[in-house]
């Protein structure tokens, strides 16, 4: 999948299209509002040959389509997949930055422009799920709309002229869809991993403990794992690319400027270090770090020399602490032009991009690790999986045996 990377870690394929298999994630110990449909045998298109028949079958099958909306504070994004043998398969994505959240920390209200850009992509949004004949979906809107004074009112508006039921996560559902949705890329073999999101107007940070797995410690997490029994403790900070970056500016970020984020960050991640102590846990131990945002994602495709950003590529990779240093250090000597000239970045994230480095600066700071994940993926696919399990159609992922 290529295309510029977003906030909350998945990427817009040309044409609004995506396809590929995603392993099977972990499910939440909730039940979900969901939207219910009828299964159908709908295909997604058709090739030659064997392999082509078979994937003919595998969509035809009764499951049907399911759904997933993030309506964020930068990004609006919708992912619609069937189950597979591996996990799902993405059968079509939409992705728009519509700034949803722009002026929300000056004003406290979501203005009319930031509705009219969002009702537009989500009128694109409410068309391919119709056409889809989505068996179950799920839809929901994060920051954004949990701390705007017309939040609630916003999506009674929608609700009312596209017939989309769109419900507010709280910040811990928020945290735990990130870790199921990224569950499959942790390193089983550490102690611990540091999990975190940065996204338009929050950002979430959840531990887990991977000792807790006993006997298992030695298993890639699937379906059948639950990751969130590992997790011991979560956080939600009030900030978020574009909330940091209307109070400390986004276009011409000096290296105070900067600094400054940083600091701010720093502040309000004191406050979960001193109730959980996170430094003194992982202290000697192996631990990673795994980041869901687009912000790792852009990091990740710039360090990779990327002239257009490929999902492929960049979903799964390592970077080094030292990688991670080097690409923001890049950054913050070019101008906004330059950014903008950057594949990776692009028009509309050249005033945001910094803001997210600052926040991973802080991240990286209060916990010194030398290993980052980057994941381009996260709630939507946790909410996909979850939907999933609880249908009884996505089945846990055999452990092969071991030849004797």
């Amino acid at each position: 999948m290529q295309g510029y990377p977003d906030e909350g870690g998945a990427s817009e394929a040309p044409d609004g299209m995506a396809s590929g298999e995603f392993p099977a994630g972990l499910s939440p110990q909730y039940s979900p509002i969901a939207q219910s449909g009828s299964p159908t045998a709908h295909s997604n298109g058709a090739g030659g040959g064997n392999v082509a028949a078979a994937q003919l079958a595998r969509d035809a099958r009764p499951e049907g389509v399911y759904g997933a909306l993030d309506l964020g504070t930068n990004n609006c994004r919708l992912l619609l997949a069937r189950p597979s043998r591996r996990g799902f398969r993405v059968v079509d994505a939409f992705s728009r930055i519509i700034r949803l959240g722009e002026g929300v920390s000056q004003t406290g209200r979501l203005s009319e422009p930031a509705m009219a850009r969002t009702l537009d992509a989500l009128k694109v949004c409410a068309a391919k799920l119709g056409r889809a004949k989505v068996r179950r979906s799920r839809l929901v809107a994060t920051e954004a709309c949990r701390v705007a004074e017309n939040g609630g009112e916003f999506l009674a508006r929608v609700r009312d002229k596209l017939g989309l039921e769109i419900e507010i996560l709280t910040r811990e559902v928020e945290a735990r869809l990130a870790v199921s949705g990224s569950a499959a890329l942790i390193d089983p073999t550490c102690d611990y991993v540091l999990v975190f999101d940065i996204g338009g107007g929050s950002s979430e940070l959840i531990l887990l403990d991977l000792t807790r797995r006993s006997r298992q410690r030695d298993r890639r997490f699937a379906g059948r794992l639950d990751a969130q029994h590992c997790m011991v403790a979560w956080t939600s900070l009030p900030i978020g690319v574009v909330t940091l970056a209307e109070r400390f500016g986004g276009r011409h970020v000096a290296p105070e400027d900067f600094e400054a984020m940083v600091a701010e960050t720093v502040r309000l991640l004191r406050d979960f270090e001193a109730q959980h102590s996170v430094a003194e846990r992982t202290a000697g131990r192996r631990m990673h770090m795994l980041g869901t945002s687009g912000t790792v994602t852009t990091v990740a495709g710039i360090q990779l020399g990327l002239t257009r950003y490929d999902r492929n590529r960049v979903d799964g990779c390592w970077l080094s602490v030292g990688d991670v240093r080097g690409v923001t250090t890049d950054l913050l000597g070019r101008s906004y032009e330059q950014r903008i000239a950057e594949p990776c970045i692009g028009r509309d994230r050249a005033d945001l991009v910094l803001a997210g480095c600052a926040i991973l600066e802080a991240i990286l700071r209060m916990w010194p690790c030398e290993r980052l994940r980057v994941a381009d993926r996260g709630l939507r696919e946790g909410i996909l999986t979850t939907l999933m399990v609880e249908d009884g159609v996505l089945l846990p992922v055999r452990r092969r045996r071991r030849p004797a």
